[in-house]
């Protein structure tokens, strides 16, 4: 059995900094890189990458709704063609930023809510997939395991990586519950390294998954990180990434 470790990393602005990026890349094996549109600046994208360039972290496009003041964690009711672009303004930002590093883009993992819309399977998962297939369909995607947005990648000839979240709970019908709600976001670092271990096994409903995350803004995330890959080792699953660092 194996497993990728994933993070949301380069989620600082200017001065303000909201993780510890270097002790999560000293754990994690792909770093989901914001692109400017809910957190990251030129320098806080360039630092991030450089940094996982020198480990060998393979780094991943993190785009996002055009929402700074929300973190891009509210819907927006862009249209397709927006979205379209400004996916493809945030992966061709960081495309470039990811080259001067010494590294590439391997991967596209939307954020916050629109993840979750693109989860479904409508408009905007389509915009999201077709802002890859434009600039680079060799590049996966990575998305909810059992969600629409899986099928939907696949049907347009993209891989697509299905995911799990040890640190999140879930609604009945699978997606991840609204952060507002008791039980959605776990903190225990035992429990969900548990979890960890259930979803890189195939043990839960949703499937087997390729990927794992740990969110990078919940208290204690570095502890919560290393005790799950501490877990992941210990029950025999190898933590790799999915693709190549190599461009």
């Amino acid at each position: 059995m194996r497993v990728d470790l994933n993070a949301d990393l380069g989620e600082g602005f200017g001065r303000w900094s909201l993780t510890d990026d270097d002790a999560l890349l000293d754990v994690v094996t792909s770093a989901n890189t914001a692109c400017g549109f809910h957190a990251g600046d030129p320098s806080t994208m360039l630092a991030t990458c450089s940094a996982a360039a020198r480990r060998g972290v393979v780094v991943g496009a993190h785009p996002a709704y055009r929402d700074l003041a929300g973190f891009g964690r509210r819907r927006l009711d862009a249209t397709r063609d927006e979205l379209v672009g400004d996916v493809l303004y945030q992966l061709g930002a960081l495309t470039g930023i990811a080259r001067a590093a010494g590294t590439a883009v391997r991967y596209v993992k939307p954020h916050g809510a629109l993840y979750s819309a693109a989860a479904e399977g409508g408009e905007h998962g389509e915009a999201v997939v077709e802002a890859v297939l434009r600039l680079d369909p060799s590049l996966p995607v990575v998305g909810l395991a059992g969600s629409p947005f899986l099928d939907l990648a696949r049907s347009a000839g993209l891989r697509a990586v299905a995911e799990g979240f040890p640190d999140r709970g879930l609604a009945p019908d699978g997606s991840l519950l609204d952060r507002r709600l008791p039980g959605a976001v776990l903190t225990d670092p035992d429990e969900v390294a548990a979890r960890a271990v259930a979803l890189a096994r195939g043990e839960t409903a949703a499937g087997p998954v390729e990927s794992v995350c740990v969110h990078g803004d919940s208290p204690g995330a570095v502890v919560t990180a290393r005790a799950v890959r501490a877990a992941l080792e210990a029950a025999g699953v190898a933590v790799e990434p999915f693709t190549s660092a190599a461009g």
